[in-house]
C-alpha cells in the first residue's frame, strides 16, 4: 500500500489545507478497490477527460451525477437469471466511483465507445477570478 505524506507541502502552500485534506481522504477512500479502472487526461489548461473501462455495461445501466464539486459515476447491472457459467472472468459487478472536482469544473458531455465511458470536463473561471494586469501609477508623494 502506498502512503503519501503531504506535511512538507503545508509549509509552502498557504490556503491549500482543504485541498491537501481532500487528497489524503481520497487516497484512503480509493485504496480499497480499483474497479472500474480509469484514466484522467488533461487536454489543455481548461479541458479534461475521464475514461473508465466499463465493458459489459449499456448506456442505460450507467448513471452520471454532478453534485456541487463531486462527480458520481454509478453502474448497476441487471441480474442474469438462468445463466449457468462454467467460468466467469469478466467482472460484471455494480460500482460507484466518486471524483472530487476542482472549483468551476463542470461536466460538458459523456460518450460510450468500445466499452469505454468518456466524461469530458471543462473548467470555466469567472471573469472576476481571472488574472488581470494592474498599472503602477507615479509616486504617492504628498504635494504641498
Amino acid at each position: 500500500m502506498r502512503t503519501v505524506d503531504f506535511t512538507p507541502l503545508y509549509r509552502n502552500a498557504i490556503g491549500f489545507d482543504r485541498l491537501f485534506n481532500m487528497m489524503e481522504a481520497n487516497t484512503a477512500k480509493n485504496s480499497s478497490g480499483g474497479y472500474p479502472p480509469y484514466n484522467i487526461e488533461q487536454k489543455d489548461d481548461n479541458h479534461y477527460r475521464i475514461t473508465m473501462a466499463v465493458a459489459g455495461f449499456a448506456d442505460d445501466q450507467i448513471d452520471l451525477t454532478q453534485k456541487e464539486n463531486m462527480l458520481i459515476v454509478k453502474g448497476e447491472r441487471k441480474a442474469d437469471e438462468g445463466k449457468n457459467y462454467v467460468y466467469q472472468g469478466i467482472a460484471e459487478r455494480d460500482f460507484e466511483r466518486k471524483f472530487q472536482l476542482a472549483d468551476y469544473v463542470k461536466v460538458t458531455g459523456a460518450t460510450m465507445e468500445n466499452g469505454l465511458l468518456h466524461v469530458d470536463l471543462e473548467r470555466e473561471i469567472p471573469e472576476a477570478m481571472k488574472p488581470r494586469k494592474i498599472a503602477i501609477n507615479g509616486s504617492n508623494l504628498l504635494e504641498g
